[in-house]
């Protein structure tokens, strides 16, 4: 991993649990992810979002990878020869990330950051792109479209409101509303893709940012 230092409000590189930041040591986050990733080992396979933006045409630059868990995704750019910062609140996730870094030789391209999203700050027009597959909070949303470099893709799936019809204890917090999350972009973005699917309850967008600003009508 890496050795730079990671943004304000995370821990990079994280180890063992007695390296956990003191503000996270009690966390109801982590300690929900971490039951969760100590129950299913594994990676998490490569999301076909994660697929698609790295095909579309990419300005150089890094991947930022939200709520990462054991990412596939993550692994997916650091073959491709791009730099990412993987940033997630279970440290049981990150450390299973870094192990399959090191055995596929990317341990170099690949900072891992613990963090709790709500705290921790990306730097500002900082990424090629910008990906989030399991994760919604509006004011995190907010700070990742201002983290796309110009000409960078933001990449995003949460649940929809439908999900909670089949979901009852999915909490409201988490779904995404009507037309969300296109229409919380800025408009130096425009949407190439905003799906549904009905077997997920999960939204899906993938929007461009404008590699340079756009006039203004006369």
């Amino acid at each position: 991993m890496s050795d730079a230092v990671p943004p304000r409000g995370g821990s990079a590189d994280p180890g063992p649990p007695e390296r956990v930041p003191a503000e996270l040591a009690e966390h109801p986050d982590r300690l929900r992810w971490n039951a969760k990733y100590g129950d299913a080992p594994g990676l998490s396979p490569v999301h076909p979002l994660a697929e698609r933006a790295l095909s579309s045409g990419l300005p150089d630059g890094e991947v930022l990878d939200l709520a990462s868990g054991p990412s596939g995704s993550a692994l997916l750019a650091a073959a491709a020869g791009r730099p990412v910062t993987a940033v997630d609140v279970s440290e049981i996730a990150l450390g299973r990330l870094g192990a399959e870094a090191g055995r596929r030789g990317l341990a170099s391209l690949i900072t891992l950051v613990q963090a709790d999203l709500a705290a921790w700050r990306p730097h500002p027009a900082g990424y090629a792109l910008v990906l989030c597959t399991g994760f919604w909070d509006r004011a995190v949303f907010g700070r990742a479209t201002g983290a796309v470099l110009p000409g960078g893709l933001l990449a995003w799936e949460a649940f929809t409101e439908e999900a909670r019809r089949h979901r009852p204890g999915l909490p409201a917090e988490w779904c995404l509303g009507p037309a969300e999350p296109a229409s919380l972009l800025p408009d130096v973005f425009t949407v190439l893709e905003q799906a549904d699917d009905p077997a997920t309850g999960k939204r899906g967008l993938l929007a461009r940012r404008h590699a340079t600003p756009r006039r203004a009508g006369p």
